[in-house]
């Protein structure tokens, strides 16, 4: 519309009345469709000049309006914008005026402004007593006060004395220190103070007060100041406005407090500790005395109950797991800490523990006939600390409530509110579920515990075969159980078998698999297989329970990640055969302290595939220290295997010294700090057999052999004083001979063996294994073996690359000396 007269009507004026502000009309996109007569002569531009214009061109810097972030914003907004701006005035300077715009909607939705300027000179410089200041002052929804140069209040609105509760009458006229005493007013004033003397506007200055009507109650205020200058720049005071954020920083009070919980609450997986954590968290933030009863049944990682209380028509006993206080040593508590917390019925606390829900006592009653008035001892400290306000919350997990949590308040402090109940509500949420972690990971432990307690030997016997020690150290340490083993069986003969394996991983998973191993290998090693026979039989059990056990990925990939080696010793021969399932070998210390490793195939581990097992035979001298161990002893981040082993037999270069002292000095070569896996340590010191305590013979393989047999083991147990056992070894002697002329094959072995048993052993080169038979009363034969395990206490076979061993063990009960 460039070139038409488009004009505004004048704005209405009456006699003696200024001239009114200058109007123009801007349509969407910037361009000027009204132009009125104020306009003309405040801008110095026709109306056929300015309309079609784009409204910037008018301005002396257009981005002081169109590049505003408030003006942009608010345009999106569709809400108006006001400033000073710079008009231009043709080839003069521009002239300062004060810019308003109003957005005016269409019919068709679309959006015309509406733009009004005011010259700076006709803006009234409103005195202080003025009506517009006295409308701001009491209209504003703000805290608004004017205070002198000396900070002397002149100037307050009503929303002022709302918010903290001063008048106007005790207000004007005074300082702030005057009316709200004490370093958060001093604080204020050196703020107002400051803003006086540079001028520099400060915003959003938080402080705290006590309204006087309610000296209890702090409230927080965020204030701003800025600078009153008059038109010559004499500073004429400072204005204060003022907002009551008490919620804001209560909220944000709420936030850190939960926030310090979540670092605070949990910081280990003990129950009595968590407890205690809540309690101190709780205190000076939430309240001035706390303490948390949890149910016995949760300190011993048991179950809880959905409603203590409610199923069984009594009270649960409770523990004290947490007491804190704002004196010294929690004088208030009837019950110290770890202590048997007796719960009052009826009361509040059942109330809780029966319901759920959370009790508010703002104001704890002691009158007559109240709760407390059967609880003498307990209402005697209430009134001795002056206990005036009570929230009991309970603490719930998973839909169990594991305890209570109480929080008093005592002598000046505030009663208890709802927003007090709600921040504690979430606090213990927060510590339930530590605790509830806690108890959980209690219940595990003392399962996991007695699990490998069950499953380790509980006392190392070698007999007279060897001395042993043992040390075991789990790399998890918090739950104290892994994947190791070890172990000493007795086997016949005097003979003793040594075990050490490791199962990949740690915790009750690794327990239970080792559970399973241990067990297997008792099992084969009743057998008196072979070691390099009994890792085979071993590795196939692992695989057919890794079958049975697909399901269970954990479990199967544990078994097949086993380890293992196994040795038989005897002391008759001084000899140790022994094979391993890819498990470190054993190290072997002479007796002038040199370290050797036998040359031993290490095979695959257990249950990883097909593998085949090799046994090698080592002499052990007399003196010589045998260690078995597993890879985490001697295998760390910074130091491979063969460097371990070379440190285990540097701390083992004494094999004088006790195998206990032995075992806690290798421990003590570990670095320190956790473990990266499991370490295990079995030392044997090798005994032999004096040859007076046993005797062999070669026998023919010839029925009439069988009667000298029976001859030499008579003369025998002479010698050893015997005589009363002669009769059951006579007869045991000649059934183990004729079996073996009739049914085995090659020459034959007689061995009596005496130590803590005495032992029968007959050899023949024949593999065949004779079997126990319940012959019936018309047969002629077939009950040799049967008589045999009647008499003897343990019966059994092994197998040797020579061929076979049938043996019988007898209780030694000495001859009684003749009278």
């Amino acid at each position: 519309m460039a070139g038409a007269r488009n004009t505004m009507p004048e704005a209405g004026r009456e006699a003696g009345q200024a001239a009114g502000p200058a109007m123009a009309e801007v349509d969407a996109h910037g361009v000027v469709v009204a132009w009125s007569p104020e306009a003309e002569r405040l801008s110095g531009v026709a109306a056929a000049d300015a309309i079609g214009l784009f409204a910037g061109r008018l301005l002396a810097d257009p981005e002081a309006v169109l590049g505003a972030p408030a003006f942009t914003d608010r345009s999106r907004r569709g809400d108006g914008w006001s400033g000073i701006v710079g008009l231009r005035r043709g080839d003069g300077p521009p002239r300062d005026v004060y810019l308003r715009t109003h957005p005016l909607t269409e019919r068709d939705g679309g959006v015309r402004w509406l733009v009004t300027a005011t010259e700076m000179t006709a803006v009234p410089s409103w005195p202080m007593n003025g009506a517009g200041v006295r409308a701001l002052l009491t209209g504003a929804p703000i805290g608004i006060a004017v205070r002198d140069t000396d900070l002397r209040c002149t100037w307050v609105n009503d929303a002022l004395a709302l918010q903290d509760g001063i008048p106007r009458e005790k207000r004007l006229g005074r300082r702030l220190t005057e009316v709200l005493p004490g370093p958060e007013a001093e604080s204020v004033e050196a703020v107002m103070r400051m803003v006086l003397r540079s001028g520099k506007p400060q915003v959003d200055h938080e402080y705290r007060a006590w309204m006087p009507t309610r000296p209890q109650q702090e409230h927080a205020f965020s204030t701003s100041f800025f600078r009153l200058d008059d038109a010559d720049g004499r500073t004429l005071g400072v204005c204060v406005m003022s907002v009551d954020v008490t919620d804001r920083q209560r909220a944000r009070e709420r936030l850190a407090v939960l926030s310090e919980a979540s670092t605070r609450i949990g910081t280990t997986l003990e129950v009595m500790r968590t407890g205690q954590e809540l309690a101190d968290l709780a205190v000076a933030r939430i309240a001035d005395y706390v303490t948390v009863d949890l149910a016995e049944s949760v300190a011993e990682g048991e179950e809880s109950l959905a409603r203590l209380g409610a199923a069984i028509g009594r009270v649960p006993a409770f523990r004290r797991a947490g007491v804190a206080s704002v004196h010294d040593g929690a004088p208030e508590s009837l019950f110290s800490r770890g202590e048997t917390v007796s719960v009052p019925a009826p009361s509040p606390f059942t109330e809780v523990l029966v319901s759920g829900a959370s009790h508010l006592e703002p104001v704890l009653s002691t009158a007559r006939g109240a709760w407390l008035d059967e609880d003498q001892e307990r209402l005697a400290k209430v009134r001795r600390y002056g206990m005036h306000s009570l929230m009991i919350v309970p603490i719930h997990a998973r839909g169990a409530v594991l305890g209570v949590a109480v929080f008093v308040r005592m002598g000046d402090s505030m009663p208890f509110e709802t927003d007090d109940l709600r921040l504690a509500e979430e606090l213990v949420a927060r510590a339930a579920l530590s605790l509830d972690n806690a108890r959980r990971y209690v219940r595990e432990r003392t399962a996991a515990l007695a699990l490998q307690r069950n499953l380790l030997p509980g006392r190392l016997v070698g007999g007279v075969a060897v001395e042993v020690a043992s040390h075991y150290v789990p790399a998890d340490t918090e739950h104290g159980v892994g994947g190791d083993w070890f172990d000493v069986i007795p086997l016949s003969g005097a003979r003793v078998a040594l075990v050490v394996g490791d199962v990949v991983g740690h915790g009750i998973n690794a327990a239970a698999t080792m559970g399973r191993l241990r067990a297997a290998v008792h099992t084969l090693a009743n057998l008196d297989l072979c070691p390099d026979e009994l890792l085979s039989h071993l590795d196939d059990t692992i695989s057919r329970l890794g079958v049975e056990d697909s399901g269970v990925p954990e479990r199967a990939a544990a078994e097949s990640g086993a380890t293992c080696l196994y040795a038989v010793y005897d002391p008759a021969t001084r000899r140790c055969t022994m094979a391993r399932a890819g498990h470190p070998p054993p190290v072997i210390i002479s007796p002038q302290g040199g370290m050797s490793v036998p040359d031993l195939p290490a095979g695959l581990p257990l249950g990883v595939g097909p593998a085949s097992f090799e046994s090698v035979e080592v002499d052990l001298p007399e003196g010589c220290v045998i260690a078995f161990y597993t890879d985490g002893l001697v295998e760390t981040r910074d130091q491979d295997i063969d460097a371990g082993i070379r440190r285990l037999g540097s701390v083992l270069a004494r094999p004088d010294r006790p195998l206990d002292d032995l075992c806690t000095a290798a421990f003590d070569t570990l670095p320190s700090g956790a473990l990266d896996d499991d370490a295990t340590l079995l030392l044997a010191r090798p005994r032999s057999l004096p040859p007076s305590q046993f005797a062999t013979w070669d026998l023919p393989s010839d029925p009439v052999v069988v009667a000298h047999a029976r001859a030499l083991a008579t003369a025998q147990l002479t010698g050893w004083g015997l005589e009363g056992m002669v009769a059951t070894t006579e007869l045991i002697v000649s059934e183990l001979v004729t079996n073996a002329v009739r049914h085995g094959a090659g020459p034959i072995t007689l061995r009596l063996i005496r130590h803590e048993v005495l032992v029968i052993e007959v050899t023949d080169a024949s593999d065949s294994v004779p079997r126990l038979r319940h012959a019936r009363p018309t047969d002629e034969g077939g009950r040799g073996l049967f008589l045999v395990a009647q008499l003897a206490s343990r019966r059994g076979t092994r197998n040797s690359p020579a061929g076979k061993t049938v043996w019988a063990e007898q209780e030694i009960n000495p001859s009684p000396s003749p009278s």
